[in-house]
């Protein structure tokens, strides 16, 4: 059962220096920052039943925080020298008492599924043996584990990861036996982790095979701390690069048109106190 200790705060970090985008976070997206948009997201998640007290922006630039605090979101300032969002979300937490568990949303996901945040909380929350959750789900086109910013990830039978790659995994010998063959999983990039592994983590040094696939979950595996996977059917669009930005604004107008309501999203606070949104 979860514990009554069990409080999760959500946080969402967000940095101005992107490589392929520069200050996407506040990239305006069918009306709003693009960052408006996965914060609206992760309010959902406190009407359900995963347990979430508290939702954070972790920045380590003004006009991030100026722009979140604009829209009613709780911000929090990072060092600047952080390696990763990981790092960034462990010091946003530092300070905050009684948080037990932490779920980290990257800040380029609008269209983040409430649900599978809330289900992935709920799951970590429920097992206190769980260090480490994330998230996967089937290749809609098997065309795409070819393609190396698709991270894949097989798994053990206790639904552990055994492995992330950017490489097809596993390598599937025998081609004359199309039954033997097993399909790797499509990871998505969202994570929780008791609040305890988070900190063990950023303070471990960074791993050969961390480095060799670039991948920072690598880095837990290396060390002996298992990571639950989550299958869902769910999957969310990034937005990676300017022309995504028109593919997701499409998804988002659809879905508002659909469901007009589903933009009157209301701000709290972390005072817990509800308000209006406020202007864009």
């Amino acid at each position: 059962m979860k514990h009554a200790t069990s409080r999760i705060a959500l946080v969402i970090p967000a940095r101005w220096g992107s490589t392929r985008f520069p200050g996407k976070v506040l990239h305006p997206i069918a009306g709003k920052p693009l960052l408006r948009h996965v914060w609206e997201r992760a309010l959902m998640t406190r009407t359900g039943a995963g347990g979430i007290s508290r939702i954070l922006i972790a920045t380590d630039d003004a006009r991030i925080r100026k722009a979140a605090e604009a829209f009613g979101a709780e911000t929090v300032m990072t060092s600047a020298d952080h390696p990763s969002g990981t790092d960034r979300i462990a010091e946003a937490v530092s300070g905050i008492r009684g948080i037990s568990h932490v779920i980290n949303v990257q800040g380029d996901e609008p269209l983040i599924d409430p649900v599978l945040i809330t289900r992935l909380a709920s799951s970590l929350t429920k097992d206190p043996s769980l260090s480490m959750i994330t998230a996967a789900t089937r290749f809609p086109d098997p065309a795409e584990a070819g393609d190396g910013n698709c991270v894949k990830v097989v798994l053990a039978r206790n639904g552990d990861a055994l492995y992330f790659s950017r490489s097809p995994i596993p390598f599937h010998r025998d081609a004359a036996d199309p039954g033997s063959a097993v399909t790797a999983l499509l990871h998505l990039g969202i994570y929780g982790y008791r609040r305890d592994v988070l900190k063990k983590l950023v303070h471990l040094p960074p791993s050969p095979l961390e480095q060799c696939e670039k991948l920072e979950q690598l880095r837990a595996l290396e060390n002996g701390i298992p990571i639950r996977v989550l299958v869902t059917e769910s999957r969310s669009i990034g937005v990676d690069t300017p022309e995504d930005v028109a593919r997701v604004e499409a998804i988002l107008k659809a879905n508002l048109e659909s469901n007009p309501r589903a933009g009157e999203i209301i701000a709290t606070g972390h005072n817990g106190r509800q308000r209006p949104p406020r202007g864009r």
